[in-house]
């Protein structure tokens, strides 16, 4: 390998591992994502907060509509996968927040944001995105909007915050 074409590759190396936006890769699972062999994880950037109170919670289920968003206790009475990554809000700018996964393939990701500080979601504060960043509106959140497909190294995604906006239901802050 020549020598311009080695510092290519390793520079395209380092800009994986790098946290996103110059942000510092936040959470328990952070060295999944900037360690010298990163993955299987994603690296989500999450932006549009509309503060920094509370608490922002990344969340790994199936693939599936029946475990998409189902209970953790019951999913690990099941048997199946879930992770969860909670962190407090940055002070300022995007929250990069990193989750193992247990192995390459598709999973549903959620991010929820945990104003009011009751551990569960209130409807009327809190906030929710997924990596597709489709408006959720008043519905159900719907699974294809959470779905990722994440390979064996690091994996991408930004997820833009929606909170409550009126009759219209979930949306974007401004």
């Amino acid at each position: 390998m020549a020598r311009g074409t080695l510092t290519i590759a390793l520079t395209g190396l380092l800009t994986l591992a790098a946290p996103a936006a110059g942000a510092q890769v936040l959470g328990s699972d952070a060295a999944a994502c900037t360690g010298t062999a990163p993955g299987p994880a994603i690296l989500a950037t999450v932006t549009g907060l509309k503060d920094r109170t509370g608490t922002l919670k990344l969340e790994l289920y199936p693939p599936n509509e029946k475990d998409f968003l189902a209970g953790d206790d019951d999913l690990a009475r099941e048997g199946k996968f879930f992770r969860r990554v909670s962190i407090a809000p940055p002070a300022s700018g995007d929250a990069a927040i990193c989750i193992r996964v247990p192995r390459p393939g598709r999973y549903a990701l959620f991010l929820g944001h945990d104003r009011d500080g009751k551990r569960k979601f209130n409807f009327w504060s809190d906030g929710a995105g997924f990596p597709s960043n489709h408006k959720i509106g008043r519905a159900r959140p719907k699974l294809v909007d959470a779905l990722i497909d994440v390979g064996p190294g690091l994996t991408r995604t930004t997820i833009r915050a929606q909170y409550l906006r009126g009759l219209g239901g979930f949306g974007f802050m401004r």
